[in-house]
């Protein structure tokens, strides 16, 4: 049996679409909302199976991880979030890279010696890794208009991976990969798929023009602070807005604070594009925190604890 695990967001999808182009197999799907990244808790697998892991935290899903292993399942595992320590299994078979400019979509693209660079380059526009993506698309001698579209697309896929719970999201994370997974590249898809291409780039468009008449609660030449409304627009834009801030001042960090279905707040966090670290360090203080060095977030953050955040966001950076 082979079993898929994927992060719900660009990178973790666009993964998955080059692996199965190159690989193809009859899989079993699991994966979640941007922010369910304890994925492996989900897995049974045993002698026999292969499970390939992407864009999820080693770190958060080290027990597991481990059970999985003594079990006999062989795990395929690729990652560009914070790892802890290693297992030394044979049968593991890891591509672990934190660097702050490197995304999972981009370490399948070096696996794959470049088969499928257009879905990794959309990837790591979706990660707003955007030096990055014009370096891995220099190979495709591209137009800057099919760049701008490998841009558009990434940040739409990444945007529909925000929310709550899968029914604030446009499309369920692994429909999703379900549609793009046929077409060899992005191209083939925006042209053959528009009424799917078209409902995420609406919905994107829709939702950051709501965001963009949020002012910021707390604001220094250093830090940004914007807490959003209860709504499910509010909760599918946190991660994106995160990013178009950073664009817009790439000297100052961003923290976007959203209502989540717990009573409490769901946090993202920018570093400052500047200086593209301490993310995962900020958060990872936090009981349900973690991500990357340059982006990480809070699943949830008590509303009794958010002060403590501001403080401690604020004097981090």
């Amino acid at each position: 049996m082979q079993i898929d695990v994927f992060n719900g967001d660009a990178d973790g999808i666009c993964a998955l679409v080059q692996l199965r182009l190159a690989e193809p197999k009859d899989s079993t799907l699991i994966t979640g909302i941007k922010r369910d990244i304890q994925l492996l808790k989900k897995v049974e697998a045993g002698a026999g199976d292969s499970v390939t892991v992407l864009d999820i935290s080693m770190e958060k899903n080290q027990d597991d991880l481990h059970r999985l292993l003594q079990a006999g399942a062989r795990v395929f595992y690729v990652d560009h979030h914070r790892s802890g320590d290693i297992p030394q299994h044979e049968n593991l078979q890891s591509m672990i890279n934190t660097d702050a400019s490197v995304c999972t979509s981009l370490l399948v693209n070096d696996y794959l010696q470049g088969k499928y660079a257009a879905w990794a380059v959309a990837a790591a526009f979706g990660d707003n890794l955007n030096k990055s993506a014009i370096q891995a698309a220099q190979s495709l001698n591209l137009t800057e208009d099919q760049l701008e579209k490998l841009k558009e697309l990434g940040i739409c896929i990444n945007y529909n991976g925000y929310g709550s719970s899968v029914d604030d999201l446009h499309f369920a994370p692994d429909q999703l990969f379900k549609e793009l997974s046929s077409y060899k590249s992005p191209f083939e898809f925006m042209q053959n798929n528009a009424d799917i291409y078209h409902q995420l780039v609406s919905g994107y468009t829709e939702d950051m023009a709501n965001a963009d008449k949020i002012s910021a609660e707390h604001s220094t030449d250093k830090v940004a602070v914007f807490v959003l409304p209860d709504e499910i627009w509010a909760r599918r834009i946190s991660g994106v807005f995160g990013n178009h801030l950073a664009n817009l001042f790439p000297e100052r960090a961003h923290a976007i604070i959203s209502n989540n279905n717990k009573g409490g707040y769901q946090v993202s966090v920018r570093a400052p594009l500047s200086n593209q670290i301490g993310a995962d360090d900020l958060c990872s203080t936090f009981a349900t925190g973690g991500g990357r060095k340059g982006a990480a977030g809070i699943n949830h953050l008590p509303m009794e604890e958010l002060n403590k955040f501001v403080a401690l966001f604020e004097q981090h950076y």
